[in-house]
């Protein structure tokens, strides 16, 4: 069969992009910077493919403004100059041999010529990450022959870059890495690292304006370096736009026509995550004493902090949202740092340049893996909309009781499960731990619109007491009726109770019991107060 010559990722389609008015296309490089005032955002075939294609947006902008950006250069594109469009065309066109997916020596985030001894390619389950390890996942892609277009090709293989699992590789020849034909585990993709921070905007040009964090002009992607061949490259990364393409693996697609229908795999340039902080700018991170340890270090060492799956956006506020720094808190090393993409929006409302109620999509992007992180095991996608102004360095006594009502509703989950336990004590069933859990999973599940829809309404005018009082009262009665189903659910061995650590127990002590608890997590509950006057 014959094979394309070239296609152009500047000019030809392939990034998903949804408009404003919810339809989805694809849509070429220049065309989506273009149009980028009047796109929603974009749109992945997974949603890492959408944190990997943005940063990779990101890094093309960073560059076509030569590295140099600072509050009034970026205060311009967001009153009304936009994109600097023909910047950004002579940029890619100084640069277009490295942007074609085909070119026969330096093809897009690949190495021309990648081959092992004995030439074998993979199918391309070892790139789309809906089929790993021959697992159906995320869709009903069942076919081990599977042949993608070269537009989903190319989404797949900056996917692959950033989140591609460890692992056995394929071994190339002149990787002098390689033993007996293969290439052993230098772990994740990037971004596999990273709990993904992503603040989106109403529009692609708003989410790309906000994440538009200052590097230097000795930041450089991969396409402004020496074209990668098969041995690593050892080196340190020299800024953000660096890690947004850097090269976790050496790839050649195998293309028929306009179709991909083979991939090989091998390993690129290693990286790890430890004090990254310094330049990565869209994860938290969480200070580990068992690295310091590990590395025999007097100084701080901290790590990305990952997502987990079960934990809902809001429950991990406290790690994302810029904190107010004391003096005496100076002395002592940060146990978190927030995101520097949020430091960042921070700054820009403190200096006015971004207004304080200015609404975002604080989107979290994961992925999480099997053993020895070998395999795929799930995506984290959560979203929450708040105000710029719970980023302002101003807004800390309005932050302080967001932080606050998070841990008061985890306290008022925990008190459910409380009296989930409770009645099973009195029924006289011996497992206590599901109860709870089953309970505090009800109780999250309630809170979580009630505390979505709660934070969206923190604006600028919000009135820290009043923002307290609504959120304990809307919780209190929320998790209150949870509980007289729990009541009304108790089996009639509860309602007669018996006697435990020789006092005796039933429904009625651990409603009691349950109504203490919640006033406590919840004592702003005007209904508390309410009762108060009555009495």
């Amino acid at each position: 069969m014959s094979v394309a010559e070239s296609y152009d990722l500047i000019d030809r389609p392939w990034l998903l992009v949804r408009s404003l008015d919810g339809t989805v296309s694809e849509s070429s490089l220049m065309d989506t910077f273009r149009t980028a005032d009047r796109l929603a955002g974009l749109v992945g075939d997974v949603p890492t493919q959408v944190f990997a294609l943005t940063r990779l947006l990101l890094a093309i902008v960073h560059r076509a403004l030569d590295g140099v950006l600072d509050e009034d250069a970026w205060a311009l594109m967001w009153q009304g100059d936009g994109l600097p469009v023909e910047r950004i065309e002579s940029y890619l066109g100084r640069h277009r041999s490295r942007f074609d997916l085909l070119h026969p020596q330096t093809p897009f985030f690949q190495v021309g010529g990648l081959h092992t001894t004995k030439g074998e390619v993979s199918a391309l389950d070892k790139l789309v990450a809906d089929v790993p390890n021959g697992e159906p996942f995320f869709s009903m892609r069942l076919d081990r022959s599977i042949a993608l277009s070269l537009p989903e090709a190319a989404r797949w293989l900056v996917h692959c870059h950033a989140f591609d699992p460890s692992g056995i590789k394929s071994g190339a020849v002149g990787d002098d890495r390689v033993k007996h034909g293969k290439g052993y585990p230098i772990g994740t993709g990037w971004s596999g690292y990273l709990g993904g921070v992503l603040p989106e905007g109403a529009s692609l040009l708003e989410t790309l304006l906000l994440n538009l964090v200052p590097t230097t002009p000795q930041d450089l992607p991969t396409w402004e370096r020496e074209a990668p061949g098969p041995q690593e490259v050892e080196r340190t990364p020299s800024g953000a736009v660096d890690l947004y393409t850097w090269q976790s693996r050496r790839i050649r697609l195998v293309s028929e026509q306009d179709r991909v229908t083979a991939v090989l795999i091998c390993n690129g340039d290693r990286i790890t995550p430890q004090n990254k902080h310094v330049v990565e700018t869209h994860t938290a991170w969480r200070r580990s004493q068992t690295q310091e340890k590990k590395l025999g270090s007097s100084t701080p060492v901290y790590m990305p902090l990952e997502h987990m799956p079960e934990r809902l956006i809001w429950r991990g506020l406290q790690a994302m949202l810029p904190s107010t720094t004391t003096s005496a808190q100076r002395t002592e090393a940060a146990a978190r740092l927030s995101p520097e993409v949020l430091r960042w929006i921070s700054r820009l409302t403190d200096a006015r340049l971004l207004p304080k109620g200015q609404p975002l999509r604080l989107r979290t992007i994961g992925m999480t893996y099997g053993s020895q992180s070998s395999t795929t095991a799930e995506i984290v996608d959560d979203a929450v909309t708040l105000h710029a102004v719970l980023l302002d360095q101003g807004a800390h006594e309005l932050r302080q009781v967001v932080l606050d009502c998070v841990h008061d509703a985890e306290n008022a989950a925990y008190a459910l499960g409380g009296l989930a336990v409770g009645l099973a004590e009195a029924a006289g069933t011996r497992e206590s731990d599901g109860p709870r859990a089953r309970a505090g999973e009800r109780a999250y599940a309630r809170l979580d619109p009630l505390f979505r829809t709660w934070l969206a309404r923190l604006g600028p005018d919000a009135d820290p007491i009043d923002s307290k009082t609504s959120w304990h009262t809307d919780a209190a009665k929320a998790v209150r009726r949870l509980a007289e189903q729990l009541i009304a659910g108790a089996p009639l061995a509860a309602w007669q109770g018996r006697v435990i650590n020789q006092r005796w127990w039933c429904t009625a002590h651990a409603d009691r019991k349950f109504d203490r608890d919640l006033r406590a997590a919840l004592p702003m509950a005007r209904q508390w107060a309410a009762k108060k006057e009555v009495t």
